[in-house]
């Protein structure tokens, strides 16, 4: 059986991810049971908010190991964009706790230190267990921050800067124990507020952590664009040939994920075949800054930098869903004049036909005012399949063709011809092998002088079609 790269790959980080958040769970649980255990033993207001910090870190390695256990679900009818979001917020939870922790430590410090003084008795299990503490900080920080790194998880960065501080908090605390023993032993009075003090040092430390994961978690809830993201999308997307300008991009994350909405101008006159693969050239622009980011392209048509006046009309006719053809511009005395030709349905009376191309004529002119008169060609549109009668070979017309054809230099020979009896009517078709370098315009003239020749060589003929081939190509 074929494993599919990509899901092998999404379960490798789901397994990774759910792992170590566990390992921090159970790492969790136990350093806040020594903590508590010591703490209270000691009596000791720095080890006792290292035990409240500790419970408050546990509540939130819970929380993270849940959330990234619901934030690797594939997307669903009812959570369109995944479920990223609940490791924002989860971050969210866990800045909550680390105030509430602030708010405890903060209180009792004060009260410690100007009311009700409480005799700590520091111990060498005191200090043993906070330095076990930062070991298990140290060790369990660069596991989650090595993963969170990997897979860019907020929710176990998060873990990882509360394990990293947590380090320092810890070392914070031996200082206010072994400055407590330093005064009971050297009988300095003032150092028997150095644990109070030390517990609003950590107390400190905790709000640092707090705001920083604040201003994240808040960002990502609210979906604030990474910093510089924006104009690095808007510069990559102007480099993109063919995109004529940018006119919006928004970005919003989802855990570790990415979606991005971008509207880019086109040129209007581009076919459906070709605004697709600029589609995905604005995909892929996008994707070089952002890896594996969920883009969404609106795409507006727009006037071309060099745009002609022959563009410009047909860019006026798109916009009515009309095609027009053969069109000609001529200039009289700095006057242009347009002459076109506009399918329309067969089956549409004249006098709606009519009102369609002036209403057409008039939107051409007020969005072209250098154009000073229109004249339209109205053709009809077939709007059924015409049932063939049979399919005809006539000697004689087909040599009196090639006599009309030879009198063209640039036409070497004519070949396949057809001809068709369609409702009582004839149709002639034929190839006209010419010069490979013959200019377009040059073709097109000749195939219509020799329409108009054999329609007067053959007068019942009723429609003739004229297929040119350069030499090289013939293929005959």
């Amino acid at each position: 059986m074929t494993v599919n790269p990509s899901n092998s790959a999404h379960a490798t980080m789901r397994d990774e991810k759910r792992n170590v958040a566990g390992n921090s769970v159970f790492a969790s649980a136990g350093i806040t049971v020594l903590k508590v255990v010591v703490g209270v033993s000691t009596g000791s207001l720095g080890i006792l908010s290292e035990a409240a910090h500790s419970a408050l870190d546990l509540i939130a390695a819970i929380v993270t190991w849940a959330s990234v256990r619901v934030s690797d679900k594939p997307a669903d009818a009812e959570h369109q964009y995944g479920h990223g979001k609940v490791e924002n917020f989860s971050a969210f939870i866990e800045t909550g706790l680390l105030l509430l922790t602030c708010v405890w430590i903060i209180y009792e410090a004060i009260r410690r230190v100007f009311f009700h003084p409480v005799e700590v008795e520091p111990s060498v299990w005191a200090v043993a267990v906070m330095v076990i503490s930062m070991i298990v900080d140290w060790w369990r920080s660069r596991a989650l921050g090595a993963i969170a790194t990997k897979y860019d998880s907020q929710a176990l960065e998060a873990d990882a800067l509360h394990f990293s501080t947590d380090i320092w908090s810890s070392g914070v605390v031996i200082v206010g124990l072994v400055l407590l023993w330093v005064g009971r032993t050297y009988h300095i009075g003032w150092l028997a507020i150095a644990d109070p003090i030390a517990a609003l040092f950590v107390a400190g430390v905790v709000i640092w952590v707090s705001w920083r994961l604040a201003r994240k978690t808040i960002d990502a809830l609210l979906d604030a664009a990474p910093r510089g993201v924006r104009s690095r999308i808007i510069s990559e997307l102007s480099g993109v040939p063919g995109v004529l300008a940018v006119e919006r991009v928004r970005i919003r994350r989802a855990g570790a994920g990415y979606f991005a909405d971008v509207t880019t101008a086109f040129e209007r006159n581009l076919t459906f075949q070709r605004s697709a693969q600029m589609t995905q050239d604005v995909t892929s622009a996008v994707q070089r800054i952002l890896p594996d980011v969920d883009v969404v392209v609106h795409t507006v048509p727009r006037a071309g930098r060099q745009e002609s006046i022959f563009d410009r009309v047909r860019g006026v006719a798109a916009q009515n869903n009309f095609n027009v053809h053969d069109i000609s511009v001529q200039n009289f005395g700095g006057r242009l004049h347009v002459e076109q030709h506009l399918e329309l349905d067969e089956r549409l009376p004249l006098l709606e036909a009519h009102d369609l191309v002036t209403k057409l004529e008039g939107e051409i002119q007020e969005k072209i005012p250098e154009i000073a008169s229109i004249l339209t060609h109205i053709e009809s549109e077939p709007a059924t399949i015409e049932p063939g009668e049979a399919e005809l070979r006539d000697e004689r017309l087909e040599a009196a063709l090639r006599r009309e054809a030879s009198a063209f230099p640039e036409i070497y020979d004519v070949h396949e011809v057809r001809i068709k009896r369609v409702r009582k009517k004839l149709y002639l078709s034929c190839h006209c092998t010419m010069k490979d370098e013959l200019p377009l315009g040059r073709v097109h003239e000749v195939c219509t002088e020799l329409e108009i020749r054999f329609k007067q060589a053959a007068p019942e003929l009723f429609r003739v079609l004229i297929h040119p081939e350069p030499q090289t190509d013939n293929r005959r």
